[in-house]
């Protein structure tokens, strides 16, 4: 199973996950697909295991309405941020 670290020494909230799983295999190849409904990396092992890693992309507005009539920003009201929505069922 997949082991989440969260590191916050940069400022930024850091996610790292490890894959014990995959300690100590050989890599036989490493395949990058990319289609209109489709993209993910394949990392294949010599032992005719792989780890496969599907991409989604996401998006996150974060919208505001602003005041700049005394040429400085002065946030009005914060809306809930909107998301995009997951193809993953």
């Amino acid at each position: 199973m997949a082991e989440n670290k969260s590191n916050e020494s940069s400022g930024q909230d850091t996610n790292t996950t490890r894959f014990p799983e995959a300690t100590g295999k050989t890599v036989e190849s490493i395949e990058l697909t990319a289609t209109a409904d489709y993209y993910g990396i394949n990392v294949n092992f010599t032992d005719n295991t792989a780890m496969i890693f599907n991409i989604e992309s996401f998006a996150v507005t974060l919208p505001y309405l602003g005041d700049w009539k005394n040429g400085e920003q002065k946030i009005l009201k914060e809306y809930e941020p909107v998301r995009s929505v997951s193809l993953k069922t």
